[in-house]
């Protein structure tokens, strides 16, 4: 049994169970295949996030419409969360991620082929349905798999796979569909997706600690009164919906800004800014292990802070200023996620899959929501407009880490499976 430390924050066991050996196989296997699966998750979702100009051309649609390609898919996603984490719970974490990465990259094929913009939205929803087996089931893996001690840096490592993902996905599309077109970037991202798939099916270890379940919509109920009542998720899970939407919006509409007057930069200039990712590729993993160390209420606030800097400084009109303030932002947002979502991993002592679908139906509402009014806003008051209401919600999203600060910790116990 652990015991708590009221001083440091952190969670002491005894010497037998201190630390796993140094990179056993299987958690270098559960590591390396939980980085591919958010490669190939967030590859295929954000990978239309740079072509949404060249769809809004092409369909002859408005920046807020053509943003409907990814805000279904996070919708759909967000929906999604928890009917998948009670599937999980009854046939297993592993085979409903296998699936859920098959299906999703199945979909990004057929997204290639579509007639209309409406076939479109329904191969990019679909996609968003099949992808919600993966990220929540995932971070509850991990919290079951990993040990305390070793869970922040594990799920910084599945976030940076995510961040890279992300940025590979975006870059690959721009590029492509700069020398050819948006149909051959989506299209080729969707074999990709397969063969991230098929790797991860072959790393990934079979579940040692979990245990099926059968409780069905009932339990699910259940958790999510439980999980309702804490005193700390439910702000966790506002926290989510805040970050997330405050991020996408941020990279959905500077494509517009710096492709338009006065830039007027290249649809694969543009997409390089998806780089700034491998800045969340570090700074996930260094603020969980930060986190790890210091205990997240005293880290969380301040990587928030590099956000609202970042974001203030994307007002200027200089290029260079804009690409440091996306970097910082970028920098701060993953930071922030890699500390809140490993903290919903240890306040959630039961139905955790159910838990981490909470916290990440609301990271992809935020998405959804946030994005469609940050188009709204583009519409009337152009990157100033979008920065006003993002600095809004980035100030509440603060007052929410600092008020996870007096929160009281949940003592926790774990043994080797």
């Amino acid at each position: 049994m652990q015991s708590y430390d009221g001083t440091s924050h952190c969670f002491h066991r005894p010497a037998a169970m201190s630390s796993l050996p140094a990179s056993p196989p299987s958690y270098r296997s559960t590591n390396r295949a939980l980085f591919f699966g958010g490669f190939s998750c967030f590859a295929l979702l954000y990978s239309v996030q740079p072509l949404l100009p060249l769809l809004a051309q092409e369909f002859a649609l408005t920046p807020a419409q053509s943003s409907l390609s990814l805000s279904l898919s996070t919708a759909a996603l967000a929906v999604s969360l928890l009917f998948s984490s009670v599937l999980s719970d009854r046939v297993g974490r592993k085979p409903m991620m296998v699936a859920a990465l098959v299906v999703s990259g199945l979909m990004s094929v057929l997204s290639a082929f579509a007639q209309s913009y409406t076939q479109l939205l329904v191969a990019r929803t679909l996609l968003g349905l099949a992808m919600g087996g993966m990220p929540a089931v995932a971070m509850a893996y991990l919290s079951e798999e990993i040990e305390p001690a070793a869970l922040g840096a594990s799920m910084g490592l599945y976030i940076s796979g995510n961040a890279f993902g992300g940025m590979a996905g975006r870059m690959l599309a721009a590029v492509l569909s700069d020398f050819f077109s948006w149909r051959v970037a989506v299209g080729v991202l969707g074999v990709m997706g397969l063969l991230g798939a098929a790797e991860f099916w072959r790393s990934l270890p079979a579940s040692t600690r979990f245990r099926p379940s059968s409780g069905g919509i009932a339990a699910m109920l259940h958790g999510l009164r439980r999980h309702l009542g804490d005193d700390g998720l439910p702000w966790l899970f506002a926290l989510s919906f805040l970050l997330m939407g405050c991020f996408v919006s941020a990279y959905n509409f500077i494509g517009f800004r710096l492709l338009g007057a006065p830039f007027g930069l290249r649809q694969s200039v543009v997409g390089g800014i998806s780089l700034l990712y491998l800045l969340g590729i570090f700074s996930a993993t260094w603020a969980g292990r930060r986190a790890d160390r210091l205990g997240r209420r005293h880290v969380l606030w301040t990587v928030m802070a590099f956000m609202v800097a970042g974001l203030l400084l994307t007002l200027s009109h200089n290029v260079v200023l804009i690409v440091a303030g996306m970097a910082i932002y970028t920098f701060g947002f993953f930071a922030s996620h890699s500390i809140a979502s490993s903290w919903v991993g240890r306040r959630a002592r039961t139905q955790q899959a159910l838990a981490s679908a909470l916290y990440l139906c609301c990271y992809y509402l935020g998405s959804s929501v946030v994005g469609w009014a940050s188009g709204i806003l583009w519409a009337h008051g152009g990157w100033g407009g979008v920065v006003a209401l993002l600095g809004v919600l980035l100030g509440a999203a603060m007052l929410i880490s600092l008020r996870l600060r007096t929160l009281a910790p949940v003592p926790q116990a774990w043994s080797p499976a």
